[in-house]
């Protein structure tokens, strides 16, 4: 119970001093936010590449900051735990006016988890649900920025309205042709739109705010009209003439997921309101979860947040066990996951065969490097953490035993309340979206049959897919290590993604080599490798044997992405990103494109 009087002197300080370390945190966050823009105006794109590493590390560096002013000034660990209730009514009082409430309870929930060293926590002193609403936030401020421009366009101002919209930005460099490429835009949502009628309500309706990742700048919106509501957004790139340009227009919810994809980098985006964005970006994807928004906008830690809220209403509300998930056992990680929970969970093995070298450490560290750098659909995002407990009850007693057998020292079974109801812990996990395993994916074609026309297109899909993936990675300067077929995913649209990080490296710190010649009769014969193989090196023209044994699978590769078993390809995009050029991969298909011979990037 909370105690019944604010009696404490010191808890409103501390409440105080925690709301100015998250209000620290927040500006700085929004400051580098904000610089996106700079940085994509001046196509300083490994500044851009940088800020977005360095702005992860954001939190967890102002959570330290404030944790260790609380224990300087308020010796805030040795307080009873009436004082801490008293600490949290004191900063829901702060949070009443607040502009990111949620995003500041998130903050609260870190730093006394830090402060007062507990595994887990009573409810009363953390914010397991949320204290303060987030509907309808204003910024009342005479100069701020709304949200949204609508905007009240006819059919025949429509045009005018787009080049508005665009201008309404204030981008400090030229655009090649923004009337033209507005008519593209025009031309684009007319076909989209068909000749239906326009409603009294007819508008574009534009979030205020570019999002910026990578190379490229979005404008963000939907149309209204009636009843209806079309998401879309305009990729806005540096041609090669130096200039911008609109380089083609997105619609419908579909575009929209593909652009906030889990497997792409988070978006740079300066918001006063976080909660206004997220409302109106679920307005426009219903289908995806509001943690996933939270993280696309670089807000992982509140991603986090209501991730684990909706996992807890999930356990609530189902019964179904946790089990060993399907496919092929890693090496490395050991998989689970609830059948009725579209996610998976993954945690470090204690031990590991000879022929994979790491260690815990190695591969935390490798999963942290997939976090910090540009995933460009091709890496599944993961989130975190520590401690985390599940009802022993929900557990299949196979997967308690696999977990007893592989990773001893991330269980723990116990009673924690001495009411008989067990509990697991589990030390360390990574929890990610579930995919289809490609293999499994590819299986089911090959048991269809070579009657079954869409079985066919299938594998034909999957491994063209499997091809652009590794190719887009490599763009990215990333070596995905082991390319089995087990370690890639499918998405619910297609998209082939990579999910086992144990043994990526950079491409520049990989050595690309060709099998030497044999040196005589004995040597071509020889079973064994007779030649030098350096712990970096990479014999690309070997993959074959592992990877294509399937001959129908052999001829979609050898006819799509043979070069990627010549070391030559990979050298030439090593020497490139070497050289300092930053790749282009987009969030969109080709055909989408307005001018792809002018335009770079996305």
């Amino acid at each position: 119970m909370f105690p019944q009087k604010l009696d404490s002197p010191l808890a409103y300080g501390i409440a105080k001093a925690m709301m100015d370390g998250f209000n620290r945190h927040y500006r700085l966050f929004r400051t580098e936010s904000a610089r996106a823009k700079h940085r994509f105006e001046t196509a300083d794109w490994h500044g851009q590449q940088r800020a977005q590493r360095e702005r992860i590390e954001f939190y967890d560096l102002r959570v330290k900051e404030c944790t260790m002013r609380l224990e300087k000034e308020f010796k805030a660990g040795e307080h009873p735990m009436d004082v801490w209730q008293q600490v949290k009514l004191h900063y829901i009082g702060l949070l009443v006016d607040h502009h990111q409430p949620e995003l500041a309870e998130t903050f609260f929930n870190s730093v006394t988890t830090k402060i007062l060293h507990r595994t887990h926590f009573q409810n009363d002193f953390i914010f397991v649900r949320p204290a303060v609403s987030t509907e309808y936030i204003e910024n009342d401020e005479p100069a701020a920025r709304p949200t949204y421009i609508a905007y009240y366009p006819t059919r025949e101002t429509l045009g005018a309205t787009i080049t508005q919209a665009v201008r309404y930005f204030d981008l400090r460099r030229d655009f090649e042709d923004l009337e033209r490429d507005a008519g593209d835009v025009l031309q684009a949502m007319q076909s989209r739109l068909g000749q239906v009628k326009l409603r009294a309500n007819f508008q574009l309706q534009v979030l205020s705010s570019l999002f910026f990742r990578n190379k490229g700048a979005y404008v963000v919106g939907k149309i209204i009209n009636g009843f209806n509501e079309v998401p879309f957004a305009l990729p806005i790139l540096h041609a090669k003439s130096g200039k911008l340009v609109i380089d083609a227009a997105l619609f419908g919810e579909d575009d929209l997921l593909m652009l906030f994809s889990f497997a792409r980098a988070y978006f740079m985006v300066e918001m006063e309101i976080p909660s206004a964005y997220v409302q109106f970006l679920r307005s426009m994807m219903p289908r995806k979860p509001r943690n996933e928004i939270y993280n696309a906008l670089g807000l992982a830690k509140q991603g986090k947040t209501l991730f684990y809220r909706d996992f807890l209403y999930h356990l609530r509300h189902s019964t179904d066990k946790f089990r060993i998930a399907p496919g092929i056992k890693g090496m490395v990680m050991l998989v689970f996951d609830l059948p009725s929970f579209p996610y998976v969970f993954k945690l470090i093995k204690d031990y590991y065969p000879p022929q994979k070298d790491t260690s815990r450490e190695q591969i935390k560290g490798k999963y942290l490097l997939v976090k910090q750098h540009d995933r460009v659909g091709r890496m599944a995002d993961t989130l975190e953490y520590s401690e985390v407990a599940f009802p022993r009850e929900r557990f299949d007693d196979e997967l308690i035993a696999e977990i007893e057998k592989f990773a001893p020292s991330q269980l723990e079974i116990s009673d924690r309340d001495g009411d008989g109801q067990q509990e697991v812990i589990i030390k360390h996990i990574y929890i990610e979206r579930r995919m289809i395993p490609l293999n499994i994916y590819l299986q089911e074609a090959f048991d269809a049959g070579p009657d079954d026309a869409l079985a066919q297109d299938q594998i034909e899909r999957g491994v063209i897919e499997y091809g652009n993936a590794i190719k887009d990675l490599v763009a990215a300067n990333i070596f995905p290590g082991d390319m089995l077929w087990k370690n890639f995913g499918v998405t619910r649209h297609g998209k082939v993604v990579f999910y086992d990080y144990d043994e990526i490296e950079y491409i520049t710190d990989c050595n690309f080599r060709r099998v030497p010649t044999p040196r005589n009769e004995e040597d071509e014969m020889s079973g064994e490798i007779w030649y030098s193989v350096g712990p970096r090196d990479v014999f690309p023209e070997t993959f074959g044997p592992f990877l294509l044994g399937n001959t129908q699978v052999r001829n979609v590769f050898m006819k799509h992405h043979a070069d990627l078993l010549d070391a030559a390809f990979w050298q030439a995009q090593k020497d490139r990103i070497q050289a300092g050029h930053v790749h282009d991969v987009f969030p969109y298909e080709r055909d989408k494109r307005f001018r792809p011979e002018i335009s770079q990037l996305s």
